[in-house]
């Protein structure tokens, strides 16, 4: 499509109109009128002064009445002035009709003057002046007048009454509509099916919906229009319900509904977004021959638009033959609903060539469609036109310019286009705060917001929101308990939105239990709500909370969606809760979730790290749309578990079903390298990452390639590689070398990445444990003893080391020689009992690693009680038989645990799954799946 012609778009108004004193005094009149009864005559009037021939006052009366019904205001100027040449100006149906045409045409000073200037003003005179006054919108005067004329003792009939009580309906008067109400009963009126009807219009718009329809009722003979009445007001009044079933009586009636009727419901049917009724209503139309009508057919647009198929919006608007503004609002708004952004600029194209001139509604639709196809150009070009119109200010227009410069990135000319608007409007500031915290601009839009609430513009829940996002991005708890509190002191806090928003806020400034307060304190249980907390603790790593809070939204029978279902698969994935990952597994099977390739792919990690790669893999083949996420965790399942050359063949999958890799996926693959042992193949993709995937190594990358290089013993290869990165390393990278330094018992290496991991994180304890393990290696005990000392000195203390088994949806936690556990009497028997079985196939303490300097005997007591046999031994009495046990660990897995694990899996014939702080280790048969190299 071509936008060029939206460029030169230009908006023109009319000539505002302008009545000067010298009109009246005008020499000749030269007009074409209806004279006779039949309104298929014309005769033209060439009238001068010097004619043989005037016109008596009958002949001017009949002038003057076709002037009222065209509101020819010239004309009845020139017919005036004629009127005062020939003296016929006093005649009272001359003087009448002049009132009423200069009341018609909004020139009130020259109605009152003839009104003022008449020797007997009569009720005609006061009902035009009256109906002048509420034809354009003045109904505080027109009570003025009418009240005057009362005051005169002329007594109103039922032409009068129907324009005053529009004059209450319009300020919303109801006691004045009360007392004209009163009026009306005493003159005999009430009875009239007008004045009713206009009764039942003041009561309605009022707010007295009761009164209204009570009165409605009283209407001895309704028509049309008494209907149309009631089903205006309803409409108007959003009760869409009532108006619809008022229909439903009409029709039932046998009283045939027209096309104000038609149109109207269709409004009503619009609001209560029900497209069943609103076919049902369209068919009325095709059947009362009403399928022409402008305003049914717009209302018809617009309802298809907002709650039915764009097609069938599209369908009606076809078929329009003259489609006016309100047609091609509709249809265009409609487009930009339902996303059709080119369709709407296209639109506007074919509306400027049928000669419809664009206005603010127009422009409001066409900028948003700028802003969802991100044609910042042409909303400048938009933008200019709107400047030359002197419409550029209207604060609708001003928060489509906001969206569109927001959208796009540039924020400055968002602000300069707030800045102009002479007077702040909620929405635009809204629509500036929303743009500065969807682009990064937090900071600008706090000190907007604090700046705006001195000056009083005011705020709502999307202010709200707008401040407690950027509060979460910059992590400022102090905002956030600002607005908290302002929302407890304006009821906001009663909003859920801005619920979820304080539990968000909160939480990603780390202060989880003010989150929980906040839904706490909420009573508001939805699954928004839930969905917010659930994912704070998922977040903040307290799985545990996540699933106790999933278990009581299950309680109040709210369903979950997607996003509930993947933060509860990777809480279960970080605790390596297997059980509980299954079932929330079935939930998302029972509910329909699995077509979210999100949730999808969170199903594919948590199996992946809860030990069960059989499952994992199963789960990866069922992902509907097979993404960049969803290979990388799948080979980084294969990675953790061990299976190297899985992880490679399926990345070469990955490649011919044409998905790029990104960081995250090659961090994967040299993981699984790293895991196999298989070193070659990692320098080759090391090296060529760069030149065949575009992707810079990384710290991350560097880290697990000095990792794969120090594990194979090649320490001063890794060590050149560290000193040629092109950038400073890292903990990572160093904390690789550490590791390398301590299983190849090389004391200079690993004193050398010690001293700088300590500089890095001196508070980190790993790092003076395994220097104390190199050590302890060498015999070096007084180092160790240092090391010791030192840690002291420093208040750094040793992580323990901690194991988790998860048994019938309960997490059960383990330390080196805990004795707190509710069977630790069995727990222990049943570990003495696995010492002397593994004892008679072969097992022998690995004593060489334990960095006590004590006798063997106590040092084989010390290792008997670490956290993963005791798990191991629970896990032996507590489930089920030849049932995997899943244990999961926070640091490495010691050798003689892994020795001992070994012997124990082929002396119960069970699996042994254990996940340490590294990788899986499934041992199986007296063999682990790691082959002894971790």
């Amino acid at each position: 499509m071509s936008l060029r012609r939206l460029f030169s778009l230009k908006i023109h108004h009319p000539p505002q109109f302008e009545l000067h004193k010298s009109t009246i005094f005008a020499n000749s009149i030269q007009s074409q009128a209806i004279i006779t009864q039949n309104s298929s005559t014309t005769t033209t009037l060439n009238l001068t002064h010097n004619v043989d021939w005037t016109p008596g006052s009958i002949s001017y009366s009949k002038l003057l009445s076709q002037c009222c019904k065209t509101k020819n205001l010239n004309l009845g100027l020139q017919i005036h002035t004629h009127l005062i040449k020939l003296s016929l100006d006093n005649d009272s149906k001359c003087r009448n009709h002049l009132i009423n045409l200069y009341s018609k045409c909004c020139v009130f000073r020259a109605a009152r003057k003839l009104l003022e200037e008449s020797p007997e003003p009569d009720l005609v005179s006061w009902s035009a002046l009256i109906s002048g006054y509420v034809l354009n919108g003045f109904g505080e005067d027109a009570l003025l007048a009418f009240t005057e004329m009362r005051s005169l003792g002329i007594r109103c009939n039922e032409f009068t009454f129907p324009s005053v009580l529009k004059a209450c309906s319009m300020k919303k008067d109801i006691v004045g509509g009360k007392q004209v109400h009163g009026v009306v009963v005493v003159s005999g009126f009430e009875s009239d099916v007008f004045v009713a009807n206009t009764l039942v219009v003041v009561y309605a718009k009022c707010g007295e919906f009761l009164d209204s329809r009570n009165l409605f009722d009283q209407i001895p003979e309704r028509n049309i229009v008494s209907w149309n009445a009631l089903f205006a007001c309803y409409t108007q009044g959003d009760f869409f319900d009532k108006a619809v079933d008022l229909f439903q009586d009409m029709v039932g009636s046998g009283l045939k509904p027209d096309e104000f009727s038609l149109s109207t419901i269709i409004n009503a049917c619009t609001g209560l977004r029900d497209i069943n009724q609103g076919r049902k209503i369209h068919g009325y139309l095709m059947k009362h021959g009403y399928s022409s009508d402008p305003f049914s057919c717009n209302a018809l647009v617009d309802m298809y638009s907002k709650v039915g198929d764009f097609e069938d919006a599209k369908a009606v608007f076809d078929q329009i033959i003259n489609p006016d503004i309100v047609s091609w609002n509709a249809v265009i708004a409609g487009c930009v609903l339902h996303e059709y952004n080119d369709t709407a600029l296209e639109l506007l194209l074919k509306m400027r060539r049928s000669r419809i001139k664009p206005n603010m509604f127009t422009f409001s639709s066409v900028l948003k469609a700028c802003s969802g196809l991100g044609l910042q150009d042409l909303g400048q070009q938009f933008h200019s036109v709107l400047i030359k119109s002197d419409i550029e200010l209207d604060p609708f227009l001003c928060c489509g310019l906001i969206d569109i410069y927001s959208k796009c990135g540039d924020m400055e000319d968002a602000a300069r286009v707030y800045n102009r608007m002479p007077e702040k409007e909620l929405v635009a500031l809204n629509a500036l705060l929303c743009g500065y915290s969807q682009n990064n601009n937090d900071i600008e839009a706090l000190s907007l917001f604090v700046k705006e609430h001195r000056d009083g513009v005011g705020f709502n829940e999307t202010t709200l929101l707008a401040i407690l996002n950027s509060a979460a991005s910059l992590q400022v708890v102090k905002v956030s308990e600002q607005i908290h509190g302002l929302s407890l002191r304006t009821g906001f806090q009663s909003d859920p939105f801005v619920i979820n928003s304080l539990v968000d806020c909160y939480a990603k400034c780390g202060h989880v239990g003010k989150a929980r307060e906040v839904f706490d304190e909420s009573h508001i249980a939805d699954l928004a709500t839930f969905t917010s907390l659930i994912s704070a603790y998922a977040q903040s790593g307290q799985g545990e909370e996540a699933i106790k809070l999933y278990l009581r939204m299950q309680d109040l029978e709210l369903k979950p969606d997607s996003f509930i279902c993947s933060s509860l698969l990777n809480t279960s994935a970080s605790l390596s809760a297997y059980e509980q990952g299954k079932q929330i597994h079935v939930h998302t099977l029972k509910f329909g979730l699995l077509s979210d390739t999100f949730t999808a792919n969170s199903l594919v990690n948590m199996y992946a790290r809860c030990g069960s790669i059989e499952d994992a893999t199963r789960a990866f083949s069922e992902v509907p749309e097979k993404g960049i996420v969803s290979w990388s965790a799948m080979i980084g399942g294969f990675a953790q578990h061990g299976h190297g050359k899985e992880a490679l063949s399926l990345f070469d999958d990955m490649l011919k079903d044409g998905i790029a890799p990104n960081n995250v996926t090659l961090v994967s693959v040299l993981c699984a390298c790293n895991h196999a042992g298989l070193v070659t193949q990692a320098k080759q993709y090391f090296e060529s990452m760069e030149e065949v995937f575009g992707i810079k190594p990384t710290q991350e990358h560097y880290a697990c390639m000095i990792d794969i290089l120090g594990r194979a013993g090649k320490l001063h290869e890794a060590m050149d590689l560290v000193n040629n990165m092109p950038f400073e390393a890292n903990a990572s990278v160093w904390g690789a070398l550490l590791g390398a330094a301590r299983t190849h018992k090389d004391v200079d290496l690993g004193q050398t990445a010690a001293r700088k991991l300590m500089l890095l994180d001196p508070e980190k304890s790993g790092t003076h444990v395994l220097l104390a393990n190199i050590y302890a290696s060498a015999g070096l005990w007084e180092n160790v003893a240092d090391i010791r000392r030192l840690m002291k000195d420093n208040k750094v203390k040793k992580e323990p080391g901690m194991s988790w088994l998860e048994v019938k949806d309960k997490v059960y936690t383990f330390i080196v020689g805990d004795r707190s556990h509710f069977m630790t009497k069995e727990i222990y028997e049943k570990l003495e009992e696995l010492m002397k079985l593994v004892g008679e196939e072969g097992y022998v303490p690995v004593l060489e690693m334990d960095l006590h300097n004590v006798k063997r005997s106590e040092k084989e007591l010390l290792l008997s009680y670490h956290s993963e046999k005791l798990a191991v031994a629970f896990g032996l009495i507590a489930t089920p038989a030849r049932a995997p046990i899943r244990v999961k660990k926070n640091l490495r897995v010691c050798i003689d645990c892994h020795t001992f694990l070994k012997f124990v899996s082929k002396v119960v014939t069970r699996e042994i799954v254990v996940r340490d702080i590294n990788r899986f280790h499934h041992f199986r048969d007296g063999s682990c799946s790691c082959r002894d190299y971790w």
